[in-house]
C-alpha cells in the first residue's frame, strides 16, 4: 500500500454506523419585520457562488448531494477490521482518507492509489473515538472506530447516517430592494433557516452577518446586537438622584423593587452599549457600590470596574437585595431579569455582553444568577464565593430553574478566607461550572470539564491566576487564588491581613481584561 505509520495507540476494534451522505439542504423563508413573505428576494451562497430567488410563500432551497460508497456500483469497496481499513478502488481516481476527532478537528489526510490498508490506529495520537471520512470519486461514507467491533462496507445496510463532518460552510445573502441586505455565517448548510429582513435605514449598527453562528452563545468579539431602546429616549422615570447614578423603582411580582444606574457621561442612544450588574455583598447595599468613602469594600464604585471604563462603553447597575445586604431566592433572580429586560427597553444595550460581579454574599448571588440566566449574562466574576447561606436553582424547564448550559466564569478567593470557605468554594462552586464548560462534542454539546484542577498560589505575597484548558473557548474559566482572608480587594502584598494593601489590588485589571475579551 504505500507508507505504513509507527503505531503511537494500542491496536483496537472498529465499530461504526455508516449510510448515504447527503452533503446538505439549506431551506429557509423570508420575510418583513411583520411576518410578510417576501417574493423575488435574491438568496445567495457567497462561498459556492449559488444563487436563488425566494417564491411566492417567501421560501427557498438549496440542495447538494453526494452518492454513497454502497451505493456507487463502480467505486470498490472497503471493509474495517482490527483497525485496519481495507479498500479497492475499480477506476482511476484516487482513495481520500481523511480522519476527525469527535470536536471536529482533523487529525489525519491522505491521498492513495489503487487498493490497499490502512491502519487507522497508528495515525492518531490519543485514545477516544474518531471519525474517518473515505472518499472514492463522488462516493463517501463516514466511519466512526473506538475500541469495540468490525465494520464492512459492502455488507451493511439500513445504518443511520452519521452526523456528518463537512467543510460546507459558507455566509447566506439575502437582498431585496428597500430593505438592508442581510448576511449570516452558516457553519453547517444542512439547516433550515428564518430570516427576517429590516427596512433600509431603519437599524441600529447592523452587522456584516459573516460571523459563526451557534446553537447557544455567541463567537468571540461578536458583532454587538442593539436592543429595544436604541434609537428611543429612556421613558422609565428616576425616583431620585444620588452621587453618580439615579435610583429607579420597579414592580415586580407586586413587590417595590430598587437600583442605580449610572450611564456613562458620553452615553449615545444609537451606540449598544455593554452593561456591568453590580450585587452588594452582606452588611453593604446597592447603593455603596454606586459612591462610598473609600476602604476595603468600596475603593472605587461598582467594584473598581467603572474608572476602568475610559471610552465610555458601559452602563452600570446595582440592584437592592434586603436592607442587610443579604439576597432571597427565586423572586431575586426575578427581580435581576426584569430589570435587566427595563434597561433592554429604555437605554441602547448590545445584549450580548451584560455581565455581572459580586463579593461574598453578592458573590453566592451573582453565582446563582449563573445558574439560569445564561442566556442573558455572558460572563461573570465572583470574589469569595460559596456555596452555602443562598438559594441555587434546581434542574428544570422553567425560566428560573437551573439550564445545562455553559457560561463564562472567573473567581477571586483568598486561600486563608475563614468566612467564605476556599476549599468549598474550589471543590463545589468551581467544579459546578465546569461540568456545563467543556468543550463541545460532534453533536455541538458541552462536556465535562471538572476533572481538570487549577494551578494554586502557595507563597506568601502574590497571587496565581489559572485559566483552564478544557472548556470551550467561548466560555472560559478562570481560577485566581491568593493568600488572603475575606476580602475582594486582593493584592500582592506581604501583608495579607483583612484591609492592608487594598489600595494596590489587581482585580478590577484582571476582571476588566476578562470581560474585554468577548
Amino acid at each position: 500500500m504505500g507508507k505504513q505509520f509507527s503505531t503511537l495507540l494500542s491496536a483496537a476494534l472498529v465499530a461504526a454506523l455508516c449510510g448515504t451522505a447527503s452533503a446538505y439542504t439549506l431551506s429557509g423563508t423570508v420575510t418583513d419585520k411583520d411576518g410578510k413573505a417576501i417574493q423575488g428576494a435574491d438568496v445567495k451562497l457567497i462561498k459556492k457562488n449559488k444563487s436563488t430567488t425566494t417564491d411566492a410563500q417567501g421560501k427557498f432551497t438549496f440542495k447538494e448531494e453526494t452518492i454513497g460508497l454502497t451505493q456507487a456500483r463502480s467505486a470498490g469497496g472497503f471493509s474495517v477490521t482490527n483497525g485496519v481499513l481495507n479498500f479497492t478502488q475499480n477506476g482511476s481516481n484516487p482513495v481520500q482518507v481523511k480522519i476527525f476527532d469527535m470536536v471536529g478537528n482533523q487529525v489525519f489526510a491522505q491521498t492513495f492509489q489503487g487498493s490497499g490498508a490502512v491502519d487507522l490506529n497508528s495515525v492518531i495520537e490519543a485514545q477516544g473515538t474518531y471519525l474517518a471520512r473515505v472518499k472514492l470519486g463522488s462516493a463517501q461514507e463516514t466511519i466512526r472506530f473506538n475500541a469495540s467491533g468490525n465494520f464492512s462496507g459492502s455488507a451493511v445496510q439500513g445504518h443511520k447516517a452519521l452526523a456528518r463532518l463537512s467543510n460546507d460552510k459558507d455566509t447566506l445573502s439575502v437582498a431585496f430592494e428597500g430593505f438592508d441586505t442581510y448576511k449570516t455565517y452558516l457553519p453547517n448548510l444542512d439547516t433550515t433557516v428564518s430570516i427576517k429582513l429590516t427596512e433600509a435605514g431603519s437599524s441600529v449598527n447592523p452587522g456584516s452577518g459573516d460571523e459563526e453562528t451557534f446553537a447557544f452563545g455567541y463567537a468571540l468579539k461578536n458583532t454587538p446586537r442593539p436592543s429595544k431602546g436604541c434609537g428611543k429616549n429612556s421613558s422609565i422615570n428616576s425616583i431620585g438622584s444620588v452621587e453618580n447614578g439615579q435610583k429607579f423603582q420597579i414592580n415586580v411580582g407586586g413587590k417595590n423593587r430598587i437600583f442605580f444606574l449610572t450611564l456613562p457621561k458620553n452615553y449615545d442612544n444609537s451606540k449598544p452599549h455593554k452593561v456591568l450588574i453590580a450585587n452588594h455583598c452582606m452588611g453593604s447595599k446597592a447603593e455603596d457600590f454606586v459612591h462610598h468613602s473609600p476602604d476595603y469594600d468600596h475603593p472605587t464604585p461598582y467594584y473598581g470596574q467603572q474608572n476602568l471604563d475610559k471610552n465610555g462603553d458601559y452602563i452600570f447597575v446595582a440592584p437592592q437585595g434586603n436592607d442587610n445586604g443579604t439576597w432571597n431566592g427565586k423572586e431575586d433572580h426575578q427581580f435581576v431579569d426584569e430589570m435587566i429586560t427595563a434597561m433592554f427597553d429604555n437605554y441602547c444595550v448590545d445584549t450580548t455582553r451584560v455581565f455581572a460581579t459580586g463579593f461574598s454574599f453578592g458573590a453566592m448571588f451573582t453565582n446563582s444568577l449563573a445558574q439560569d440566566l445564561q442566556e442573558r449574562l455572558r460572563a461573570v466574576a465572583v470574589y469569595a464565593t460559596a456555596d452555602y447561606n443562598i438559594w441555587l436553582p434546581s434542574a428544570g424547564s422553567g425560566r428560573y430553574d437551573a439550564k445545562n448550559l455553559p457560561i463564562a466564569w472567573m473567581g477571586v478567593h483568598g486561600k486563608r478566607d475563614g468566612v467564605c470557605n476556599y476549599d468549598r468554594a474550589k471543590t463545589s462552586a468551581l467544579p459546578r461550572i465546569l461540568k456545563r464548560n467543556g468543550k463541545a462534542d460532534a453533536n455541538g454539546n458541552f462536556t465535562d470539564a471538572s476533572s481538570e484542577k487549577p494551578q494554586e498560589f502557595n507563597g506568601t505575597a502574590g497571587h496565581l491566576c489559572y485559566d483552564f484548558k478544557t472548556v470551550d473557548e467561548r466560555f472560559p474559566v478562570k481560577w485566581c487564588s491568593w493568600n488572603g482572608e475575606h476580602q475582594w480587594t486582593a493584592h500582592d502584598g506581604s501583608n495579607t491581613s483583612t484591609g492592608q494593601g487594598w489600595q494596590n489590588t489587581w482585580v478590577p485589571e484582571e476582571v476588566h481584561k476578562f470581560f474585554e475579551q468577548f
